[in-house]
């Protein structure tokens, strides 16, 4: 598999976006680093960026999303791609209709939980620059309860995901 592959160490950015919350999981054939998050409210595009640094060694994925943030590359939107508009840089993904977009906040999400597995792996005295991301996850947000106040005194149930 991967660590024939590379050698490597393994990411397992277990980025369990719970549309709010991230896992990022490292690993080599007996070592792993794990990292993750919680809440960070930008569900949908979370989930494509998780998927497209999938695979990547660590210091590549964080490369690629230091440029994403800077609009040098595109995110391929595959899934949640209602509204995304069409992108010259996404033609490189072979997407349908070269959708694309540069989710900055994100990108900036995972950004944070890549270098978190980096810190998580230089503490267990791995070799950083060797470590892939083979497993990240984005899990749906737990639901907010909120009150919507209505005319005349009256109270409604507000239910909405965070993201």
């Amino acid at each position: 598999g991967i660590n024939a592959e590379y050698g490597a160490s393994v990411v397992f950015l277990l980025l369990i976006l719970f549309v709010t919350f991230y896992d990022i999981f490292v690993s080599s054939s007996s070592e792993e680093v794990l990292s993750s998050g919680i809440n960070a409210e930008y569900g949908k595009t979370s989930r494509e960026v998780a998927q497209a640094i999938k695979g990547m060694h660590i210091r590549k994925a964080s490369k690629y999303l230091k440029d994403v943030v800077a609009q040098k590359q595109i995110i391929p939107m595959r899934r949640f791609m209602g509204g995304v508009g069409r992108h010259a840089q996404a033609k490189a993904f072979n997407t349908a209709g070269s959708l694309g977009a540069w989710p900055k906040k994100s990108a900036t999400v995972v950004l944070d939980l890549l270098r978190n597995a980096e810190s998580n792996a230089e503490v267990k005295g791995l070799e950083v620059d060797s470590l892939v991301v083979e497993y990240i996850q984005v899990n749906r947000a737990p639901q907010m309860r909120r009150r919507t106040y209505r005319a005349h005194g009256r109270i409604n149930p507000s239910c909405a995901h965070l993201a």
